[in-house]
């Protein structure tokens, strides 16, 4: 129901503040279509689409007195715009609509969960506290992804919608973004990883929604480069060409031409990682050209579209780069070339500015003074494009940067305070420029301006429809292009026109397809999600696929979910394997029988049978834990483990090492190894350490001889059992057989236990010997046996070293070599 208020309606709730939202007819029927189904919601930028998740929130929470609703924005400063919002909108305590970012403790977000009624947060915090087992979904009635157009690849949001859909005892899922994609593939598959099975677009072009906007025509001004400029570009385009030549020999490319697109030197990067895999030497030449012609583009593409203080800034950069200790070739080749060297004298040289400097310059002038206009908004892509223009306009104007939170080398990130003051203060009118790189293009709530300025063209779809969206929403705006000629500003601007409408396009077509399945069940004779398994009429296949019939993307709308249970069976893999260990437990101590222990779990435990694994912090990177915490039958629990990585029972902790790390301790890399092994066999009665990965004798130029000698000392001295894994997946179903094994077979509990503790005399004097590389823990005891301590090994000579049983030539000379070289700083 609606309120009026003179001229104007407000939404009527039970759950909303009272003439708060403005009833909208466009937003009213986005509502009814996102409670009907699971829905992505596409809307113009300021056109409230954070207003339609609202109300589905407040219609599904008003029903059920214990329910939860989970939004997700993909930034801080995001999450608490949202959360600001809520507290104000809805008839909720401000103390129960709380915020989940990195800054709050994880504890604390546990305690939080449970007397939340709307919690809004970032992607990353939810995804652990899940893995972690710290909050569970069941309650949760409604769950918004706001900018839902990053549900690609390996983004939370996909493991979360999964978790979603599994665990929620009444899931509905809104997905919201301006530009969900520019194709219909990448539509789809949003729609794939969130589970959505109906869309739901309004564009400017709906009467409802064109009431509320007003023209944002696009203006292309080109500029033309001096001829400074052009002679430094020159310069780099002729290094590039001679690499590229080089490139031709190896076999990769077909042209030389300096403006290759990055489609074709993706393709090369390809094709140099084949010849890599294939052991050939040329691969490894080639991929350090291919990065020398990345690096002259991005010199290059800067020069031409952004300015000469950011060439400048981006040569200081590649020199100290160069300077630093593992310089790549490619960064110490491209600073000493000297035609590179002859750009960057130009560059330094060159005391003019660009004139996209200068134009902006007038295009400010003219909205805000003759025009008489209040504010603007310049975007560039780079960082340091954007401090060089704050710098060149607050000579004129009021002009503050808007940027990320990262730090960059000679440049400081804003804070999220900072970000929020600033955003703040420009909506209030204290300032009237914002010059600002993409960090405030998504979902902020910047305020509407007289002018959005782009100092280059967008060169993709959602990124420019964000864009546009910042002008025009209360009263007629303006947007200006700045278009250098003849260089690769012109390529994005006919990439940028055409994904714009293709991705206009789909949205039209995704909306004909669901008003033309509206009218064929207008009988209450299915959904479109029946219609998703290849069944679907006529209709469906000329409106999304264009005639193709591609039957496989629809599939996966309707199969959302069953991927989750194609790792079911995997426990019986390495079951038989699990149990060759088992006639030891005697020996040891176990006065438990042995006749389940040579048992192994060949089914995946029961529904009602659960195991528990605790993963270490660490080990998230490796989407093992978040793997396991979508199976039935298993707990993840987060911890930062002191001892191990994963801890499956009060007996068994596991250490994991890939093939690469493994061989890296042997190599010097990495000493930690045999640490770990020791406190694993300290705090655990059955520590095991699980090497994941093939080709141990082959993937690194180690003798075979010193790696079954690493294996015996982790065996044999350590008493550490040491578990082969082909990969990722297979190490997953080897810590579920692990933890089913001592659990259920053996019903004994999870503990964690241990902490590094301080070395004992002996470990320490152990320890220092063998940190010199090509000694062990095995030849240390040796060497310390031999001389009688540190010192005695340390002053010996070459001669007697050699006199200790296990050191040969290369390790004496090794060790004298790091006793006797003078230390460099």
């Amino acid at each position: 129901m609606a309120a009026t208020d003179a001229d104007q309606s407000f939404v009527e709730h039970p759950m909303l503040a009272e003439s708060f939202l403005e009833e909208r007819d466009y937003q009213r029927q986005l509502v009814e279509a996102a409670l009907a189904d699971h829905t992505l919601v596409c809307l113009p930028t300021g056109l409230g689409k954070t207003a339609v998740s609202l109300r589905v929130t407040a219609e599904r929470l008003a029903s059920d007195v214990g329910a939860k609703s989970l939004l997700l924005a993909p930034t801080k400063p995001l999450v608490e715009q949202h959360a600001q919002f809520y507290r104000e909108a809805l008839q909720v305590p401000d103390d129960e609509v709380v915020v989940f970012t990195g800054e709050v403790r994880p504890d604390d977000r546990a305690e939080l969960w449970g007397s939340a009624r709307v919690v809004i947060a970032t992607p990353q915090v939810v995804e652990n506290d899940l893995v972690g087992g710290r909050i569970d979904l069941r309650d949760v009635v409604h769950c918004t992804f706001d900018e839902c157009h990053r549900a690609t690849g390996d983004y939370a949001y996909g493991y979360i919608a999964e978790r979603y859909h599994a665990d929620a005892a009444d899931p509905l899922v809104t997905g919201m973004s301006a530009s969900p994609g520019g194709d219909e593939e990448e539509i789809l598959t949003v729609c794939a990883n969130l589970g959505l099975r109906e869309v739901a677009v309004m564009t400017e072009n709906d009467a409802d929604v064109a009431a509320y906007t007003h023209d944002t025509e696009v203006e292309w001004e080109r500029i033309t480069l001096p001829e400074e400029v052009i002679e430094v570009r020159d310069k780099l385009n002729e290094v590039i060409t001679e690499r590229l030549e080089q490139l031709k020999e190896l076999g990769v490319v077909n042209t030389t031409q300096p403006d290759l697109s990055q489609k074709d030197l993706n393709r090369v990067h390809g094709q140099l990682r084949e010849l890599i895999d294939n052991d050939q030497s040329e691969g490894y030449e080639g991929m350090s050209l291919h990065a020398e012609v990345m690096k002259l583009r991005r010199a290059v593409e800067l020069v031409e579209t952004q300015s000469v203080e950011s060439v400048r800034r981006y040569f200081e950069r590649q020199k100290n780069a160069a300077r630093s200790s593992g310089a790549s070739k490619a960064s110490q080749r491209l600073v000493s070339e000297p035609r590179v060297k002859e750009a960057m004298r130009r560059a330094e040289e060159f005391d003019g500015l660009h004139p996209k400097f200068r134009r902006a310059r007038m295009l400010l002038a003219e909205t805000l003074g003759i025009e008489g206009g209040e504010r603007v908004i310049v975007f560039t892509e780079s960082r340091d494009t954007a401090e060089a223009l704050t710098e060149f306009l607050g000579n004129h104007f009021d002009a503050r940067r808007f940027v990320g939170q990262g730090d960059k080398e000679g440049s400081d990130g804003m804070t999220q305070k900072e970000q929020q003051e600033t955003l703040s203060a420009f909506r209030a009118g204290e300032f009237e420029v914002l010059v600002s790189t993409s960090v405030a293009e998504e979902g902020l709530d910047v305020p509407e301006v007289d002018l959005v300025l782009f100092f280059e063209p967008v060169p993709t779809a959602i990124r420019s429809v964000q864009r546009k969206g910042r002008t025009g929403r209360q009263a007629e705006g303006r947007v200006v292009v700045l278009m250098a000629e003849d260089t690769r500003d012109e390529a994005y601007f006919w990439i940028s026109r055409r994904r714009e409408q293709e991705m206009e396009d789909e949205l039209r077509s995704l909306q004909s397809l669901a008003d033309d399945l509206e009218a064929e069940l207008a009988g209450g004779q299915g959904t479109l999600a029946e219609y998703a398994d290849g069944d679907a009429p006529a209709v469906e296949a000329a409106a999304v696929d264009g005639g193709d019939g591609d039957s496989e993307g629809q599939a996966g709308l309707a199969d959302f979910g069953s991927a989750g249970d194609a790792d079911g069976d995997g426990a019986a893999e390495d079951g038989d394997g699990a149990a060759e260990d088992g006639d030891g437990d005697e020996a040891n101590g176990d006065d438990s029988t042995d006749d389940d222990a040579v048992v192994a779990r060949a089914e995946p435990p029961d529904a009602e049978e659960t195991v528990e694994v605790v993963v270490d912090q660490r080990e998230l990177d490796s989407k093992i834990a978040r793997d396991l915490s979508k199976r039935d039958g298993v707990e993840t629990r987060l911890e930062t483990l002191a001892v191990g990585d994963y801890v499956v029972s009060d007996r068994v902790a596991v250490e994991r090492k890939s093939v690469e790390d493994f061989l890296d301790t042997l190599l010097g890399g990495d000493r930690d190894l045999f640490e770990q092994a020791r406190d694993l066999a300290r705090h655990y009665d059955r520590p095991v350490v699980i090497l994941e990965g093939d080709d141990l004798y082959g993937a690194r130029n180690v003798h075979p001889n010193a790696i079954r000698g690493a294996l015996a000392s982790l065996a044999v001295d350590y008493g550490i059992s040491v578990l082969r894994t082909e990969d990722v997946a297979d190490t997953k179903d080897m810590l579920n057989t692990l933890a089913g094994r001592e659990q259920l077979t053996r019903d004994r509990e999870v503990s964690v236990h241990g902490e590094k503790g301080a070395k004992t005399l002996t470990e320490q004097q152990e320890y220092v010997v063998s940190s010199i590389a090509d000694v062990g823990p095995v030849t240390a005891r040796a060497l310390l046996s031999h001389f009688g301590s540190v010192e005695g090994v340390m002053t010996a000579s070459e001669e007697d070293l050699l006199d200790v049983d296990g050191v040969g030539e290369v390790t004496a000379e090794r060790v004298r070599e790091v006793v006797a070289s003078d230390y460099e700083a």
